[in-house]
């Protein structure tokens, strides 16, 4: 009965269901205490984004609106509803959902959208996939007045953006698109969890954190120290010294040829120890501006259009069934699912090789942003994003500590005014789907504005 009423007070606070809402989905047997909509917002001529819409548990009428976006670039937002903090998973075969406990909408109404235009159900009428910095955020800005315009009530809601991975890029840019345009949203902050926000603190801090884990060992660590330093400071991002790039290459081979779980060090990878695809290869060039990675010839059957060591097969199978497309209202003409499309891969152009002018005017607008970072994940290590924040130069309100959960220490964080830089011990890139308990209280903590 309490549900009930929950859904009645629901629906009159929203409206009426429209075309996008989802009533339900193949494979939940079990009942839910909140709304969906699944559907198309449009993002420029012959653009369609692809969103999936989940209301809060709690009380969607005043609780956060909060936007979710995967990286890659070209990897699907649907990876963070249906493995990180979305509040139905997939069951191992593919063939059920269940529902995820640590789920982000019990305290947000959680927007999740594909793009750019190519991701996973996302497409243009051209076909034409070849985009860059600037123009995904004018097609996220666009997406998001589109939504806006579906859904006006939420315009009053209190709203953040969340971004992932490449999403370091995605969130940053798309956050001042919004401070400065002209659409009427409550806009209070943005959150970058394991993030590129810098090409040279990325690429220089790896080679740190690689030594430090005990991946390299001292004959190569000599060496680059003989090669790539000079008077105390050591150059790991351009340095075009041949000792030191043939050094460079051997820690290349180590950390993304040698079998290791690059998104969590310490959790196996997923398949076995092999060879990483093309598709990885290319990733990793969006990550990385001087390592240069090749495609390494190999027996290994694999599809490019998921990352190693990373098991999409679940949701792969789920999101391309007939009757899953058909609850999610995906016409028939559109692209079958992957975790992440090749299309927009090989065509995407790199803008911006630092976030740092964009946080800074971001937060002299007094927003609230959140660098978080899982203290495993070689990808987007928590170092380079470390020393990304402190280059920003903010004034230190809140000195280096632990924060606890559940009577344990969840990792360590501080603060410089509305800035926050936190880690999330012993976990990986994808934070929510390897910590969620964690996940969920940073996440709370956050919205909240209260102590972490």
């Amino acid at each position: 009965m309490l549900r009930c009423l929950l859904l009645l007070c629901v629906s009159g606070a929203l409206g009426q269901p429209s075309r996008d809402e989802v009533f339900s989905l193949p494979g939940l047997s079990s009942g839910i205490n909140f709304r969906q909509w699944s559907g198309y917002l449009d993002a420029g001529p012959g653009i369609h984004l692809h969103y999936w819409f989940v209301t809060s548990q709690r009380d969607p009428t005043t609780d956060p609106l909060v936007l979710w976006l995967n990286g890659g670039p070209g990897c699907s937002s649907l990876d963070g509803f249906l493995s990180e903090n979305g509040p139905f998973h997939v069951n191992d075969d593919g063939s059920t959902l269940y529902i995820n406990k640590y789920s982000w909408n019990k305290v947000a109404n959680m927007l999740y959208l594909e793009s750019p235009a190519g991701v996973g159900f996302s497409y243009s009428d051209s076909g034409n996939y070849a985009t860059n910095d600037k123009e995904v955020a004018e097609n996220n800005y666009l997406a998001l007045q589109d939504f806006f315009g579906k859904f006006p009530n939420f315009t009053k809601n209190d709203f953040y953006i969340f971004g992932e991975s490449y999403g370091g890029i995605y969130a940053p840019t798309l956050s001042l698109k919004i401070a400065e345009g002209a659409a009427k949203i409550n806009f209070k902050g943005f959150a970058v969890g394991n993030g590129l926000s810098s090409w040279y603190y990325n690429d220089q801090s790896l080679v740190y954190f690689a030594y430090y884990h005990g991946l390299l060992g001292d004959v190569l660590w000599a060496d680059l120290n003989r090669f790539c330093c000079r008077d105390g400071s050591c150059n790991f991002y351009n340095n075009t010294e041949s000792g030191c790039m043939e050094s460079l290459q051997k820690v290349q081979l180590i950390v993304f040829n040698s079998g290791l779980n690059v998104y969590s060090l310490y959790m196996d990878c997923a398949g076995g120890l092999r060879r990483y695809p093309a598709r990885f290869h290319r990733d990793m060039n969006n990550l990385f501006q001087f390592y240069q990675f090749e495609a390494v010839e190999t027996t290994v059957t694999a599809s490019d259009s998921h990352p190693p060591c990373i098991n999409d097969t679940a949701q792969w199978f789920w999101l391309n069934r007939a009757d899953v497309r058909m609850a999610l209202h995906i016409p028939g003409n559109v692209q079958g699912w992957d975790l992440c499309s090749d299309k927009v891969a090989e065509h995407y152009v790199r803008i911006y090789s630092t976030m740092h002018d964009f946080y800074l005017t971001l937060l002299s607008k007094g927003l609230r942003a959140l660098v978080y970072n899982g203290d495993t994940d070689m990808a987007c290590n928590f170092l380079g994003d470390h020393w990304f924040v402190i280059s920003l130069n903010q004034k230190k309100t809140v000195d280096y500590k632990p924060w606890i959960c559940n009577n344990q220490i969840a990792g360590f964080y501080e603060q410089y005014g509305n800035l926050t830089f936190l880690t999330v011990k012993g976990t990986g890139h994808m934070v929510p789907q390897w910590s969620p308990v964690q996940a969920l209280k940073m996440f709370e903590s956050y919205l909240s504005n209260s102590p972490y």
